[in-house]
């Protein structure tokens, strides 16, 4: 099967070496460049701003879940033949972790209702989109932002950073940033043996900021994208060829699950959705002839569940990032209205005819569970809203998908 959605990217994204940034009115300094309506990828920006990474030698970035989860557990996957679990992202609650507390409540709750059940199976962790510690990602904010709110939680948490994990640049209020970019991520996801650093939970001993997690019937292949949305520099392509080759290796009887904090799609009125992440994976799937099971970000701090046609395969590329750094209504992402001016209806055709934004929600937080059906070979992806008000652990179904793999 050939796959020509790298051209049609190229068709629909032209990138020019003279490509000259609008610059906002009244002011010299270049601007963002407005989307056309219905666009759901914003323009490259000119100058990416990409911070190294501490380095690896690509060795040994995967980790069996089996390694993690107690025995009984993994028995449990076993004998259903279902694995599931959670996932969200910018949960860093510098505004106040109300919403983050409230979240992590009616995920735990999904776990104590299914725990006792011999033929059923509870959520096994929490998979985090990045944007765990606002804003720079600093080791001392980890217990105000990640270990007391995520106290109700009674599960593994693994995560891949986001830009507010490496960035080190100091805003206006910020304290002095005196650490290297990832410092606190990697002391405390991919710590070299597990610490009781909080009377909480321990640290984990992810591999890398980018690697994989090896489960039993999916493989979940997660993404560093850097401060602007970018797997390397400039001129380098470690992280691309690395992902690639995960993406070829991974067993072909599983789903496979890419994670990446910036989303390749998005239509909300702010940020869009990011080039290089859309190029990156194309390049993998027209590289290895695979097609993911679905795509999960965060970054966008709201909900929106897209669906692209590649074949005869359809890939939901769902954006979940309303996981407790809003805070209140008017903080979350809105969506862009149409071009009426009216809000933007169920099964929105964008400007690529191979997508569409199939549901959205720009009101309330949520968190997403994602069911993997060895049985039927599906994976089931819901998404739950609780509410700003909430905090009896109450969530309210609000969508979901199935797909074959």
């Amino acid at each position: 099967m050939v796959i020509m959605t790298f051209s049609h990217f190229l068709r629909t994204h032209p990138i020019s070496p003279h490509f000259e940034p609008t610059t906002r009115r009244g002011s010299s300094r270049p601007g963002k460049e407005k989307r056309p309506p219905g666009e759901p990828v914003s323009h490259p920006k000119p100058f990416p701003k990409f911070i190294a990474p501490p380095f690896t030698n690509l060795q040994y970035l995967s980790l069996d879940l089996d390694l993690i989860i107690p025995e009984v557990e993994s028995k449990a996957i076993h004998k259903t033949n279902t694995m599931i679990f959670h996932a969200v992202g910018d949960t860093g609650g510098i505004n106040g972790d109300d919403i983050e507390k409230a979240i992590a409540i009616a995920m735990d709750k999904q776990i104590s209702e299914e725990q006792g059940y011999n033929e059923r199976v509870a959520p096994l962790f929490l998979y985090h989109l990045g944007d765990v510690v606002y804003f720079n990602g600093q080791s001392y904010l980890y217990n105000s932002q990640f270990y007391e709110p995520f106290q109700y939680y009674h599960a593994p948490i693994f995560a891949i950073p986001g830009n507010h994990d490496g960035d080190t640049t100091v805003r206006r209020g910020d304290m002095p940033d005196n650490e290297p970019t990832l410092f606190g991520f990697m002391q405390n996801f991919c710590d070299t043996i597990s610490r009781h650093v909080s009377p909480y939970r321990s640290t984990m001993t992810q591999p890398y900021v980018y690697w994989t997690l090896n489960t039993p019937f999916a493989t979940i292949i997660g993404l560093y994208s850097n401060v602007d949305g970018n797997l390397d520099a400039r001129g380098t392509n470690e992280q691309q060829i690395w992902f690639e080759q995960q993406f070829k290796d991974a067993p072909q009887d599983k789903a496979l699950i890419i994670s990446v904090h910036h989303p390749p799609y998005s239509l909300d009125d702010h940020h869009g959705g990011y080039p290089d992440i859309e190029i990156a994976i194309d390049r993998a799937i027209k590289s290895t002839g695979r097609i993911p099971t679905i795509v999960l970000s965060g970054h966008v701090h709201n909900y929106q569940r897209f669906e692209r046609k590649l074949g005869q395969k359809r890939i939901p590329y769902v954006v979940a990032g309303a996981g407790g750094y809003v805070n209140s209504p008017k903080s979350i992402h809105k969506i862009e209205k149409g071009e009426d001016g009216n809000k933007l209806p169920e099964d929105f055709q964008t400007t690529h005819e191979d997508l569409y934004l199939a549901k959205y929600n720009d009101k309330e937080p949520g968190f997403l569970r994602i069911i993997v059906d060895n049985n039927k070979r599906e994976l089931t992806s819901d998404y739950f809203l609780v509410p700003f008000d909430s905090t009896s652990g109450d969530a309210e179904h609000f969508d979901s998908v199935t797909v074959k793999w």
